[in-house]
């Protein structure tokens, strides 16, 4: 082949398959054949392997936080993992391709590691190879990209745009230089950096080419699942997001046609089941919204699809008008972007305060029998961990679950660039991750932990209340030992009765032993507090 884009491993205490899928890199390999060259997607997170990992040097805090397994509900993470082929196996596959040209994606910071060392070893295997980086990271931060030994180019921007003219260039013995979004090392020392690689026209491209992937091992329930994306960019101004309405990434959206298009071909020749809509804000457009939905339910109704926008939506675009057709069109679940409820930190966040358009979204999911998700942050610069119960206890007495998410410095953000003003930025990549919590500021790295357990607790209640079952009473842990053949939700209700008696948080290991986790106690003795001023909803009863 002439193109081989590859999709490395990460390393991280968890994975979420369903979230890996190499769509970026599909649409990138239909814009190269569309050119006339042959290519291959080498998807090294399209299996189950994983090994076990020691603790990264610049983690070795979190030691006090996830040292233990626990087998309870109130779990966290504990063995940090990688997850996906190993190093040698894809030298093997690299070489095998014979390509000229490797392109390395680098999504997320935190990996950028994996996709150093992938870079290092696609060098290794096809020496005369050029080694090409894409992605958010080298499209953030291009300087960091150079300083790999092995990469000869970084594209900045959209990879549609950039590798079928990079590819060209470097078959023909252009000049690079004009290659949309190219970073390179000029003779002097000093590199070219070019502004990030735009799409105008998202029509103008071809449909992502999904026959590249490993579509037999991306499932849900045993059914195909795909991923797709109706736009780019994102139309508001969140500081903690790197997308947000920026000058050189504006928001752009498809054709209904166009989106249509490629959900017939995901469902009609790769046998689709499972859509994720990974749009920063897919319900922007009402009208566009609901006539792409009416699209779906009119042509595949009788397929029992299930769409998803695990982004999140945003509550003010979402009426009556719109969850009737998502719920027809298949969407079983609203993942709700909240942000947090507190004025100041809203202003902070550049968010508008959303908590009347969330309440009529959840009464508008119970109607249609939808659950439902509620997605807050925690732990960002300025924000106290008070604030943060009082959203834990505004979703607790709710019908929907608590999604807290911990937060981390995203590369191109506003938040970044207060993080590094403030003197809190870590020093390390690795660490801009949620699972890392890298930001100890207004709130402290045991408060976020904390926090993070307290949203498991409250799931778990609303859980039991589902099921038709009482809440246990305040009581304290006798035992040192419980016995593990009762079930994860019989554990669960003694460490929740036993915190409810003395708001510690407890886990249990795998052989039974009962021990106390590392947690602010005062955090949870006013969380306690305010739980007594609620009334806990889950998805069907009141309790």
């Amino acid at each position: 082949m002439d193109v081989l884009l590859i999709q490395p491993p990460i390393q991280d205490f968890y994975l979420t398959a369903k979230r890996t899928i190499p769509y970026g890199l599909a649409c990138i390999a239909a814009s190269l054949e569309r050119a006339g060259f042959t290519v291959g997607i080498l998807d090294a997170l399209a299996t189950d392997k994983s090994r076990p990992l020691p603790l990264p040097p610049e983690m070795s805090y979190l030691d006090e936080f996830y040292d233990r397994p626990d087998i309870s509900p109130f779990c966290l993470f504990h063995q940090y993992r990688h997850f996906g082929y190993s190093f040698q196996h894809l030298e093997r596959r690299i070489r095998e391709s014979g390509a000229f040209l490797l392109g390395v994606s680098s999504l997320f910071s935190a990996y950028a590691k994996e996709a150093e060392k992938t870079a290092e070893i696609a060098k290794k295997a096809l020496p005369g190879a050029a080694i090409v980086v894409g992605g958010h990271h080298p499209t953030a931060l291009p300087e960091d990209v150079m300083k790999w030994n092995s990469v000869d180019y970084a594209i900045r921007g959209e990879g549609e745009v950039s590798l079928p003219i990079l590819a060209d260039s470097l078959l023909r013995g252009g000049d690079i230089s004009h290659v949309p979004g190219i970073v390179f090392k000029k003779r002097d020392g000093n590199l070219h950096i070019s502004s990030p690689a735009i799409m105008n026209n998202l029509d103008s491209v071809p449909p992502p080419d999904r026959s590249l992937l490993k579509n037999a091992y991306y499932t849900r329930r045993r059914s195909p699942s795909t991923v797709v994306v109706t736009s780019r960019g994102c139309p508001m101004h969140c500081t903690y997001c790197s997308l947000g309405n920026r000058e050189f990434y504006p928001y752009r959206q498809r054709s209904v046609d166009s989106v249509f298009s490629e959900i017939r071909e995901a469902v009609e020749d790769f046998g689709a089941r499972f859509i994720d809509f990974e749009d920063e804000n897919l319900s922007f457009r009402k009208e566009w919204f609901i006539t792409l939905l009416n699209e779906i339910s009119g042509r595949f109704g009788h397929r029992d699809l299930e769409l998803r926008a695990m982004n999140g939506l945003y509550p003010p675009t979402l009426d009556e008008d719109v969850v009737s057709a998502m719920k027809v069109a298949g969407f079983r679940t609203l993942n709700l972007s909240l942000g947090a409820t507190c004025p100041e930190q809203l202003e902070r966040f550049c968010r508008p305060d959303v908590r009347d358009a969330f309440d009529s979204c959840l009464e508008l999911a119970e109607k249609y029998s939808l659950e439902a998700v509620g997605y807050v942050i925690c732990g960002a610069p300025g924000q106290s961990a008070v604030q943060s119960i009082e959203d834990l206890l505004y979703l607790a007495g709710r019908r929907v679950l608590a999604g807290l998410s911990v937060f981390y410095p995203a590369p191109g953000s506003k938040d970044y660039e207060v993080s590094k003003r403030l003197g809190i930025l870590p020093e390390d990549v690795s660490l801009f991750r949620a699972s890392a919590i890298p930001i100890s500021h207004s709130t402290s790295r045991r408060e976020s932990v904390t926090l993070m357990r307290l949203a498991r607790i409250i799931n778990f209640m609303k859980q039991l209340i589902d099921q038709g079952r009482q809440l246990p009473a305040p009581a304290p842990i006798i035992e040192e030992q419980i016995s593990t053949r009762v079930g994860r939700q019989d554990i669960g209700e003694k460490l929740l009765a036993a915190f409810l008696f003395d708001s510690q948080i407890r886990g249990v290991s795998p052989d039974g032993s009962i021990y106390t986790h590392s947690t602010e106690n005062n955090i949870s003795r006013q969380f306690l507090s305010g739980l007594k001023n609620i009334t806990i909803k889950s998805f069907s009863r009141i309790f």
